[in-house]
């Protein structure tokens, strides 16, 4: 009988810190927000931002932003197979 009493005891420690957590979660869910891209749930460890109406992740926003910054080269590459397949085009017609 004594052995069981620590577990009781453990048991009823879990169960009241899991009833702490469920508080805790329901009194913190209006500052959490889910990323639309990735579907991750953000609060304070990943950062949201609100793009219109709706929320983008910090993860997501920085491989946005690799892709925009890379723009300019695809447009360039493009532009250059636009060009090359006109070329070939001209140079099989002559």
């Amino acid at each position: 009988m004594p052995e069981e009493n620590p577990r009781n005891d453990a048991a009823i420690e879990s169960i009241i810190e899991g009833k702490k957590m469920e508080a805790y979660a329901e009194h913190r869910t209006k500052d959490m927000h889910q990323c639309s891209l990735c579907g991750t749930v953000g609060y304070r460890k990943r950062p949201m931002r609100p793009v219109g109406t709706k929320w983008i992740c910090i993860d997501c926003l920085r491989s946005l932003k690799e892709t925009l910054e890379g723009l300019d080269q695809w447009e360039a590459e493009i532009q250059l197979e636009k060009e090359m397949s006109k070329k070939i085009d001209d140079t099989l017609r002559v």
